[in-house]
C-alpha cells in the first residue's frame, strides 16, 4: 500500500517507492529502495524534496497515518542508469558530485579541469606502482567518480578532449580516456550507477601491467622487434599480478585487465578466449582499449579521425562482439564529435554534438566550401531540424583538405588551415 508522506516524517526502515518531485532535487539514482541508515535518512531531509511514497508492504507506516491520496507517478528520471542506495560506508566524495545535464559549452570547461587533475594523479598512481608501492584504489575511485558525473552531465566533453593527448602523455592519458569511454558505454547499456562506476575503474586500471614493462619500448617510435612485442604482450598478465595484491580491487577489473586485448573470434591474447568465454565487462574494455587508440598520436603513429575509426572497427569482423559494437556506436555517435563531414551543399563541417533522434544527422559546424575551396562564414546547423535542406553525404579526412588544429572549431577557436 503507497503513501504520499512529509519529508519530515520519514525514518529508517521506510521503503522509499518514489520521490515526488524532479530528480535533481535528491541525490539518489535509485528510485525506489528500503531506507536503512541514518547518513541517507541525512541526505532525504537536505534535499529539496517535500513529499515521497513509502509503500508500508514493504517497509515501516508512519507513526500517525498521514490522509492517503491517490496515486501520482513521480516526474520520470531523465537519465537511463540508476543505482543502489550507498549504504553508511560509501565514501562521503560520492554524494558531492554533481549530475545535472549540462550543455556542451559549460561541460568542456569543466572537463578539461578534470582531464588536467586526472592526468597527473594518474602519473602520481602508476609512479606508486612503478616504485613497487600499493596502488591507492581510494584516488583511483574519486578519480572514477569525477570523470562519470562529467560524462553524465555530458558524455561528448570530456571524451572529446581525452582523445587530444600528445604521444608523450599517452599511456597515462588513455587511462582516463578509456575510463570515460566505459562509463558512457555502461550507461548507453542501461548499466546502473554502481555498475557505470565499476566499469569506469576498469578502464582506468586496464593498461597498469604496462608499469612492469621497459618504458624504452613503450614509447619506442618505430616498429617493436618480436622480443619487445612479447614484452608489450605480457602487459595484461602483469596487471593482473598487479590488481591481485590489492583486495580493494573487483574481479571485474581484474577480468578487464587481463582480457582486454581478446577477440571476439579467439584470436586475441593472452589466453585465446572466444565469443562467451569473454566477459561483458572485457568485450566493453576491448572496444574502448582500441577506439581510444587508434584516435590517438602515436609515437609511431599519426591518430585517425573519429569517423574513420568508427568506420574502420566496423569492418573488422571477428575482433569485437557486433552487438557491444552497436551499442558503443550509440554511445559514442556514427559521426563523433570532431569528426570532418562534407554536407549535401557542398559545404564542410565538423559535428559539435551527438543529434537527440538520430545517429545521423548532429550539431555540425560550417566552415569551409568543398566547391570554391574557401572559408565560409562559420555557422551551427542542427541537421536534426533541417533534415529537407541538409544532411551529411560523407566523411572527409582533414589531411584531404588541409585542415590542421581542426578541434579548434569545437573548441570554439578559430580553425588553421595548412
Amino acid at each position: 500500500m503507497l503513501k504520499r508522506i512529509s519529508v519530515a516524517d520519514v525514518r529508517v526502515g521506510m521503503y522509499i517507492q518514489a520521490f515526488c518531485g524532479s530528480w535533481v532535487d535528491h541525490p539518489f539514482w535509485k528510485k525506489s529502495f528500503l531506507l536503512e541508515s541514518d547518513k541517507d535518512l541525512q541526505r532525504i531531509y537536505a534535499s529539496k524534496v517535500e513529499e515521497l511514497l513509502i509503500d508500508i508492504s514493504k517497509g515501516l507506516d508512519c507513526a500517525a497515518a498521514p490522509v492517503e491520496t491517490p496515486l501520482q507517478q513521480p516526474e520520470p528520471v531523465a537519465l537511463a542508469p540508476v543505482a543502489k542506495a550507498e549504504d553508511e560506508a560509501a565514501p562521503a566524495t560520492q554524494d558531492n558530485e554533481d549530475y545535472s545535464p549540462a550543455p556542451f559549452s559549460d561541460e568542456i570547461r569543466r572537463a578539461a579541469l578534470i582531464c588536467e587533475r586526472s592526468k597527473q594523479a594518474v602519473i602520481d598512481m602508476f609512479a606508486d606502482v612503478r616504485m613497487g608501492r600499493a596502488l591507492q584504489a581510494e584516488q583511483a575511485d574519486n578519480l572514477v567518480k569525477e570523470i562519470t558525473a562529467s560524462v553524465i552531465r555530458h558524455p561528448g566533453a570530456i571524451i572529446s578532449l581525452a582523445r587530444l593527448k600528445n604521444a608523450d602523455e599517452y599511456t597515462y592519458m588513455h587511462s582516463v580516456a578509456v575510463c570515460a569511454l566505459m562509463v558512457a558505454l555502461a550507461r548507453q547499456l542501461n548499466f546502473e550507477l554502481d555498475q557505470i562506476r565499476e566499469a569506469g575503474l576498469a578502464g582506468l586500471l586496464h593498461d597498469i601491467g604496462k608499469m612492469a614493462v621497459a618504458q624504452n619500448v613503450l614509447n619506442k617510435p618505430g616498429k617493436l622487434s618480436d622480443e619487445e612485442f612479447e614484452a608489450v604482450k605480457a602487459h595484461p598478465i602483469l596487471g593482473g599480478q598487479i590488481l591481485l595484491e590489492n583486495k580493494q580491487i573487483s574481479a571485474l577489473a581484474l577480468d578487464v585487465c587481463m582480457h582486454h586485448h581478446e577477440k571476439y573470434d579467439g584470436t586475441g591474447y593472452p589466453h585465446g578466449l572466444q565469443g562467451e568465454q569473454i566477459s561483458v565487462m572485457a568485450r566493453m574494455g576491448a572496444i574502448c582499449d582500441v577506439y581510444d587508440a587508434v584516435t590517438s598520436n602515436r609515437a609511431y603513429k599519426k591518430a585517425w579521425d573519429p569517423a574513420t575509426s568508427i568506420s574502420r572497427m566496423a569492418s573488422w569482423k571477428g575482433h569485437f562482439d557486433e552487438m557491444m559494437f552497436h551499442a558503443f556506436v550509440k554511445a559514442v555517435g556514427i559521426y563523433p564529435i570532431g569528426s570532418l563531414v562534407r554536407l549535401q551543399s557542398g559545404r564542410l563541417g565538423v559535428v559539435l554534438e551527438q543529434g537527440e533522434g538520430s545517429l545521423l544527422a548532429p550539431k555540425v559546424k560550417v566552415f569551409y566550401s568543398a566547391e570554391t575551396r574557401m572559408p565560409i562564414i562559420q555557422q551551427t546547423i542542427d541537421l536534426a531540424e533541417t533534415p529537407a535542406r541538409d544532411k551529411i553525404i560523407s566523411r572527409e579526412a582533414p589531411e584531404k583538405w588541409g585542415f590542421r588544429n581542426l578541434e579548434a572549431l569545437w573548441l570554439d577557436l578559430p580553425a588553421t588551415p595548412v
